[in-house]
């Protein structure tokens, strides 16, 4: 009975002492989000949508909270034919954004791959022979984990991104989606949850 006990105690402790996953999206408003831009941020059927508006600009919707290390999920239903993307350790002014991205875009432009804004670039470019991982006009399941220098994606399960970065390993910042300018960008978003690490 004792050692039943002790065990109890001990799985207890542990799954207290687990990180916790955090919905960053209600299902009902935005919450916990701020907008920049003039495009176009709204909830449908308990769904997170992003759209572009008239001004045909870039738009971002950003966690208020700042997020350092963590792993992330995002389900994505791409309805138009437009870029989008993750944002991670990100900050904000006008529709400026310093940090780096993890890219939602249509077949054969990089779904998964990791784009620094306003800096280097492109760091890391999705192979030809992983481009068929994206289901365009379908739910697509995309995984971000990000500790210290180390960066990994995943969509739809399989590995796009394992890389390290001296440069992001000392941001700091926001989760951010991102509507990239040009107009015609429709996206739907749901399920996003993150855990700290």
């Amino acid at each position: 009975m004792r050692t039943l006990l002790i065990a109890v105690l001990t799985l207890a402790l542990v799954a207290f002492a687990a990180p916790k996953k955090e919905k960053l999206f209600n299902g009902k408003d935005l919450t916990g989000w701020k907008v920049y831009g003039t495009e176009k941020w709204y909830v449908a059927n308990g769904e997170l949508v992003c759209e572009s508006g008239p001004d045909k600009g870039y738009g971002y919707l950003a966690t208020e909270k700042h997020y350092k290390d963590f792993d992330l999920t995002v389900e994505f239903k791409q309805e138009a034919n437009g870029n989008s993307g993750v944002f991670f350790r990100s900050t904000i002014e006008g529709t400026k954004i310093s940090g780096w991205q993890v890219e939602v875009a249509p077949p054969n432009h990089d779904t998964g791959g990791i784009y620094e804004s306003y800096g280097r670039g492109w760091l890391h470019q999705i192979p030809k022979d992983k481009e068929n991982i994206l289901k365009p006009e379908q739910w697509n399941k995309l995984r971000i984990r990000v500790q210290g220098d180390r960066v990994q994606t995943w969509l739809n399960g399989k590995s796009m991104v394992d890389m390290g970065d001296d440069k992001i390993a000392k941001a700091n910042g926001s989760i951010a989606l991102q509507i990239h300018d040009g107009g015609g960008i429709k996206v739907r978003w749901r399920n996003l949850e993150v855990q700290e690490l």
